[in-house]
């Protein structure tokens, strides 16, 4: 109460009606701004918190002798996004395993080191956390297949990802399903949804 009242003139700080009657405004005002702030939805919040983190542009990726750094988005072939989309549907139903990146078993970010690793030959950090900061933020209108999308249980961090198909359809390793294709549409994944980021430009 005292910060509002700096902003009070001389005059109305000497009339009590006048003083109660600003006072009140301006703590209606502060209560909107902050409710304004509090109610953003989760995805304009999460891409505003990572766009202001230090993010990564380049990869490394398999060059003709030895590992390249190559820059973000990677270019690929049509036929070799049309390999990952076989691939997917290979590794369908594999079971959830915590830390796992094989066909016996994957967690979340295990299956994309996967499946982009062996689709494109490139190298993917193996957290969640740390293939957010990788290449630039996508909103959910502007998602293109095979865009990363990130989810937060904790509306804070980033703790799910997954390989966007198109159409609001997506491939992850689901805690509950294993390797699956499931939908943004769905509840948990609507209200979840954080940002996209893009690691591959089809040609």
């Amino acid at each position: 109460m005292n910060e509002i009242a700096r902003f009070m003139t001389p005059q109305a700080k000497a009339n009590p009606t006048c003083k109660t009657a600003i006072l009140l405004a301006l703590s209606c005002i502060m209560l909107a701004i902050g409710g304004c702030r509090s109610t953003l939805p989760l995805s304009n919040r999460m891409e505003s918190k990572y766009s202001l983190k230090k993010r990564k542009s380049y990869i490394s990726c398999a060059g003709p002798e030895s590992l390249a750094r190559c820059a973000l988005p990677v270019h690929v072939s049509g036929r070799d996004y049309m390999k990952m989309l076989e691939l997917i549907e290979t590794v369908k139903g594999s079971k959830y395993r915590y830390g796992g990146c094989s066909p016996e078993g994957f967690d979340c970010s295990g299956l994309v080191q996967f499946i982009y690793g062996s689709s494109y030959r490139i190298t993917l950090p193996r957290s969640s956390a740390d293939l957010a900061l990788l290449g630039q933020i996508v909103t959910r209108q502007k998602l293109k297949p095979g865009d990363l999308l990130f989810f937060s249980s904790d509306n804070e961090t980033v703790d799910h990802v997954g390989i966007y198909l198109g159409d609001e359809r997506f491939a992850h390793a689901s805690s509950r399903e294993g390797v699956c294709i499931s939908s943004l549409r769905q509840g948990w994944y609507d209200s979840r949804f954080a940002f996209g980021t893009s690691i591959i430009e089809v040609d």
